[in-house]
Formats: structure tokens, C-alpha cells, sequence
């Protein structure tokens, strides 16, 4: 029997799940990836930059490119490792090891995770995050990319569409941090 990618297409999905497979909505699943994919710009951008390609800034600047690669360029990969292994923990709210110590984390592997001890991080970093956002958005990144050493022309339109994305990120987490307390809430025995 010859299978086409067409009969797989249509070929109904299992809807039985793993037994520490936790059952999530369709949109919540997009909306914890979409908040992990916000990042992927602006650290995109930031790598670009610690590579030696121009921003835009004028001479003078931590942010020129005469000073990469160099001791900034670590801070700015580093900077973009961090934010996207924070932005990765989102998937942690839709994914069994949110839920459940990996095995093999040598002492803690196979306990509960307190639904406490995820969402309340998760709840701060969305809030700090829409906050931090939201004031770029009503001024604040204005007011940055109108100093005279700011990148200008192409350069500006480029480096705002790759920080434009992060405004997704703390709604998102948001969304995802609540449907896991849900979720958890309702599971509890």
C-alpha cells in the first residue's frame, strides 16, 4: 500500500495524547510560540550589529560599528542568548516539562512544578514587559530615534521593524501564563 502526501493530509490525527501530554488550545499553542518568535528579530538584529554589520549610529557611539567586533559584541550575543532562552521558557506553559521536572534533573527530576512557581514569574516578566514596551511605543522610542547619534533612513526603518515584534511578546505571555493557570487550577486533585 503506497501512501501520497495527500492521503496524509487528510488522514485523521491521533487525538490520544502521552499520559503527562497535557491537552492545549490551538491558540494558546500559537500564541507561546509567537512570544518565543518575538525575540527572533531584535536578537537577529543585535547579532548583526555585534558582527561588525552598520547600524546606523554615528561614530562615537557604543552601538558604531568601528567598535566590533569587540568586548560589546559579547554583551550583545550574550543579550540576545538571554532574551531568547527567556522568550523559550514560554513553551515550558504549554509542554509536559512546565508541568513536571524532567528525569533527569539530578534531585528535582519527576516532581510537580507548583503552578505558583511558574505563573508568577511569568505573570511579572508579561506585565514588565508590556510596560517596558507599551512606553517604547507611546514616546519613548521616538524620543531615542530622534537623538542626533540614532540611526536614520534605512537604517532606523530596519532596526524598528525588528523591535516592533517584541510588543507581541508580553501580551502573549500573558495569554499563555493564564491559560496554564487554568489549566493547572482545573487539574489539581
Amino acid at each position: 500500500m503506497a501512501l501520497s502526501f495527500a492521503s496524509l493530509a487528510t488522514r485523521p490525527r491521533s487525538t490520544t495524547l502521552p499520559d503527562d501530554e497535557p491537552v492545549i488550545p490551538r491558540t494558546v499553542r500559537w500564541a507561546a510560540h509567537g512570544a518565543a518568535l518575538s525575540l527572533v528579530p531584535s536578537g537577529l538584529w543585535r547579532c548583526a550589529v555585534a558582527v561588525g554589520v552598520p547600524s546606523g549610529f554615528a561614530e562615537g557611539t557604543p552601538l558604531h560599528q568601528s567598535n566590533f567586533p569587540g568586548w560589546t559584541s559579547l554583551y550583545l550575543l550574550a543579550l540576545s542568548a538571554f532574551a531568547e532562552c527567556l522568550g523559550l521558557l514560554t513553551l515550558g506553559l504549554i509542554r509536559p516539562w512546565g508541568e513536571r521536572v524532567p528525569r533527569w534533573v539530578p534531585l528535582l527530576g519527576g516532581r510537580r512544578i507548583p503552578v505558583l512557581a511558574a505563573v508568577v514569574p511569568a505573570a511579572l516578566g508579561a506585565a514588565a514587559v508590556t510596560a517596558i514596551t507599551v512606553m517604547a511605543a507611546c514616546g519613548g522610542w521616538q524620543r531615542s530615534m530622534s537623538a542626533a547619534d540614532a540611526p536614520k533612513g534605512v537604517s532606523a526603518w530596519v532596526m524598528t521593524a525588528c523591535y516592533a515584534p517584541l510588543l507581541a511578546w508580553g501580551p502573549l505571555l500573558g495569554l499563555v501564563t493564564l491559560a496554564y493557570y487554568r489549566r493547572r487550577r482545573a487539574s489539581r486533585p
